[in-house]
């Protein structure tokens, strides 16, 4: 009897506890379930993010883009004022007839094609007149160069006149052949075998790879002193651009970096991306990889293109709210820069605004709830936190436009320099050796500068082949 009320007491307490122990393995299930969803959920968000991004918000290139439809264009420019087209006053280039052509053709009136009569002898009413605008068939000059040996009367001693300096060989081609070789292969990324065959469909000369690519070598080696006066004078420009990109050498990949102005340029190859230049001066405009920030005696300035776009993706994807006016700052700061000097008072209200929006978005962000932190490192934060923590803390480089107007309110200048060399490797896939790439990015830094310098490619190889082409820097 007793132990049946015992029973009937310790039951109840049994199924207590039985119940608490299953709540709190359902309680541990629940709280590994929500870890895991939050998980999922901060996972789901990124390759959202990922999809949403393109040539236009990030830092990717148009090739990525694929062949899907694209959305409306929406430039990061603001519209202007003016119609798209040629402005009034703008010179037109439509080919035009001249006083003086090479050649005319007149094609004759005999007769009448009602009646039939003779009209050979009757005076001309008016004339029309329509040119054509043509090249005539290229043709190989071959010159001979002949030297005089004559024998002494007085000693019997043989005397002979001398050939040109850059005349070595018995058979060779003209400086002219070799010009064109140089810049179809190194401005148009004609490869070898292609060039080979274009040279014997146009011109009807038979020219092998291996003589291609050694008029290549030869010319890059007579570029090294044109190379080092570049390089130098890079070095002490007050304002120089600096990019990188990857490189297949060897088929190992490695990085291509870019010196540049708006008057030279200067290619090199390196071994890793954090391969920086030395003996730089000035201030340095990029894109705020960190090792740049590596540099000494150097003041710098940061693209502000990559933050439009980086902010465009904030507006569009995460629809952060203080996106939008730094975008809109940003560009005001874009039209101001372009003024020969900008008023202090200015440059003042500028600061105090994009002060402003950096401390109300990291007030955002610091209400947003903190995103799942694995069990090793450091708290994760949010894209757009990351970006406006960037902005807070080099917001002297983010501004260095204003305050100085010689640095440019982008880094598109590096961008540019070094968009040809991409090309190069979508066309080629990259080189075999490291000297054929060192080769190559010191024929580019020549084309590149002679370009900026205003000069015909074609004539510019030309004179450098004869050791006559010099370059003037301002």
């Amino acid at each position: 009897m007793i132990k049946e009320l015992w029973r009937n007491v310790t039951s109840p307490w049994a199924e207590i506890a039985s119940l608490r122990s299953e709540n709190t393995d359902l309680r541990r299930q629940l709280s590994e379930r929500d870890a895991i969803i939050a998980q999922l959920t901060e996972r789901i968000a990124e390759l959202e993010r990922r999809l949403g991004l393109n040539s236009s918000n990030s830092s990717k290139p148009p090739s990525s883009d694929g062949l899907r439809k694209k959305p409306s264009p929406r430039s990061l420019r603001t519209q202007g004022k003016k119609k798209s087209g040629g402005q009034p006053g703008h010179d037109g280039q439509t080919l035009k007839q001249v006083d003086n052509p090479d050649e005319k053709l007149i094609h004759t009136v005999l007769c009448c094609s009602e009646c039939g009569a003779d009209l050979s002898a009757v005076v001309i009413d008016k004339v029309q007149k329509r040119q054509v605008f043509d090249i005539p068939l290229p043709k190989i000059i071959i010159t001979e160069h002949q030297i005089e040996i004559k024998t002494c009367s007085q000693c019997r001693r043989q005397e002979s006149s001398s050939f040109p300096d850059n005349l070595k060989a018995p058979v060779q081609y003209g400086d002219r052949i070799k010009a064109a070789a140089i810049y179809l292969q190194h401005q148009h990324f004609i490869p070898e075998d292609r060039l080979s065959e274009l040279l014997v469909d146009v011109f009807a000369i038979p020219i092998s790879t291996a003589t291609l690519a050694k008029m290549g070598e030869r010319f890059s080696e007579q570029l090294a002193p044109f190379e080092a006066r570049v390089l130098d004078f890079l070095k002490y420009a007050h304002v120089k651009n600096l990019d990188e990109t990857s490189y297949r050498i060897g088929g190992k990949t490695k990085w291509l970096h870019v010196l540049c102005n708006e008057q030279a340029t200067h290619y090199r190859a390196g071994l890793n991306r954090g391969d920086m230049p030395v003996g730089l001066t000035g201030t340095v405009v990029h894109d705020h990889f960190k090792s740049y920030y590596r540099l000494d005696n150097v003041e710098h300035g940061l693209c502000n293109a990559h933050h439009l776009r980086e902010l465009k993706a904030l507006s569009e994807i995460e629809e952060e709210p203080w996106a939008k006016k730094m975008a809109q700052l940003l560009r005001i700061v874009g039209k101001v820069s372009k003024q020969s000097r900008v008023q202090a008072k200015l440059i003042v209200q500028l600061e105090h605004w994009y002060e402003q929006i950096i401390a109300h978005g990291l007030a955002y962000h610091e209400s947003q709830v903190p995103l799942h932190k694995g069990a090793r490192g450091r708290q994760k934060r949010r894209i757009g936190h990351n970006l406006l923590i960037r902005l807070r803390d080099y917001k002297c480089d983010v501004l260095r436009c204003l305050s100085d107007p010689l640095v440019p309110f982008t880094n598109n200048q590096a961008e540019q320099d070094i968009r040809m060399m991409k090309v190069k490797q979508k066309i080629s896939g990259g080189f075999r050796t490291e000297q054929g790439a060192e080769d190559f990015c010191r024929i580019r830094s020549f084309l590149s500068t002679a370009r900026k310098q205003g000069g015909n490619l074609l004539e510019s190889i030309k004179l450098a082949i004869n050791g006559s082409f010099n370059f003037e820097f301002g």
